[in-house]
């Protein structure tokens, strides 16, 4: 698109880097705005350098989790009041902040993670919830937030109902945004090039079936369900990857006493996804709470009919019996195997359709909707 007047805009994020896998939606944001002719500022604590902006350096106390979000959003507020916040026609926030004009409320709702959890945790762990200074001002700061920013970008309609829920936001101060995916890096058409390749580096028979994982923080993304599910599969010859950070040697020893330590491979972070995507059958994701899953979207784009929860912002994208199918318990390793099985046996035409509804939430449809919200929030 062709150059308008240049603005300056303001984006807030702790740690900044537009190369790794999570920020694929931020580091194209940037380039389009950066092509429309904004101007664009960073305020961060660390950051990987990039041609075109404007980095200012965020101090924090890095001594725990509580002391980092407390000093981050202080110093924050304090840096941008005091360069004058009127130099920037929209202040913008991943992160969160007090100080903004519109916040992208990513990592969902805390009140509404710390409810999922409390229904599962022991009673000492509820009790931690309610005088851990983090979750204290983390719930804090979720209120002043969704109470003072002006506009607010929700990644699915589960975040919006969710913040209206807990925080009584007027609906029309919400905006909907759900993530995009590349649709050209996420293609059935890797399947060409990489679904032999990883296959035979795993020695698996063509006859097996692959079942992937991929998720950083194992407990929050549901492995457990997965490993239990796995268990229980009877008839089928599989694999399944687990891709991601977590504690590998915890499920593990679950996976060896459950008898099936043979069918799990961890193979920790990946920086080439797409490869493993491409020679996957089927994608399993039975998460405890994800806001919109980028995982999940990149499999469809992949051709992989997914397995999710309701718990997972990206399931309103999944009709049960086409593109997959949406558990409703988390915790429900027998239906997650029943439905795994029903996958099995119908992944050609699921995956079909998997792809065709991907294609219509390309990274670029995402970028769009959110440069016009930011046009709209300008301060002009």
């Amino acid at each position: 698109m062709g150059k308008e007047l240049e603005l300056k805009l303001a984006f807030i994020k702790k740690k900044f880097s537009i190369h790794g896998g999570a920020e694929r939606y931020l580091q194209t944001l940037i380039q389009y705005l950066k092509n429309a002719g904004y101007e664009i500022h960073v305020f961060s604590n660390h950051w990987t350098d990039e041609e075109g902006l404007i980095f200012h350096k965020v101090n924090i106390l890095p001594f725990g989790s509580f002391l980092s979000a407390l000093t981050f959003n202080i110093n924050t507020n304090s840096k941008l009041k005091t360069q004058n916040s009127k130099l920037y026609d929209c202040i913008i926030s991943l992160e969160r902040t007090t100080y903004q004009d519109i916040y992208r409320a990513g990592e969902g709702c805390h009140s509404e993670w710390l409810m999922i959890r409390s229904g599962i945790e022991p009673f000492y762990k509820k009790i931690s919830f309610k005088i851990n200074p983090l979750h204290i001002y983390l719930l804090f700061l979720e209120k002043k937030l969704f109470t003072n920013t002006k506009r607010i970008i929700a990644n699915s309609k589960m975040v919006k109902e969710q913040i209206i829920k807990y925080y009584s936001i007027p609906e029309d101060r919400i905006t909907i945004i759900y993530n995009g995916v590349d649709l050209k890096r996420f293609s059935p058409e890797n399947r060409v090039k990489w679904k032999d390749v990883i296959r035979k580096k795993f020695d698996m028979a063509e006859v097996e079936r692959l079942l992937l994982f991929i998720g950083s923080g194992f407990e929050r993304k549901g492995l457990n369900t997965l490993i239990n599910a796995a268990s229980l599969i009877k008839g089928e010859d599989f694999k399944a990857i687990v891709i991601g950070k977590g504690d590998a040697d915890k499920y593990k020893a679950i996976a060896e006493r459950l008898g099936i330590s043979d069918k799990i491979i961890f193979l920790g972070i990946q920086n080439e996804v797409e490869k493993f995507y491409a020679a996957a059958d089927l994608f399993i994701l039975p998460t405890l709470y994800d806001p919109f899953s980028n995982a999940t979207l990149e499999a469809m784009a992949s051709g992989l009919p997914v397995i999710t929860t309701k718990n997972n912002g990206a399931a309103e994208l999944i009709e049960n019996g086409k593109e997959g199918f949406v558990i409703d318990d988390f915790l429900d390793s027998k239906d997650l195997s029943e439905k795994i099985l029903n996958s099995l046996d119908n992944l050609a035409i699921m995956g079909k359709a998997a792809r065709q509804k991907a294609e219509q939430f390309p990274i670029e449809k995402a970028v769009r909707e959110f440069t016009y919200v930011v046009k709209q929030s300008s301060q002009l």
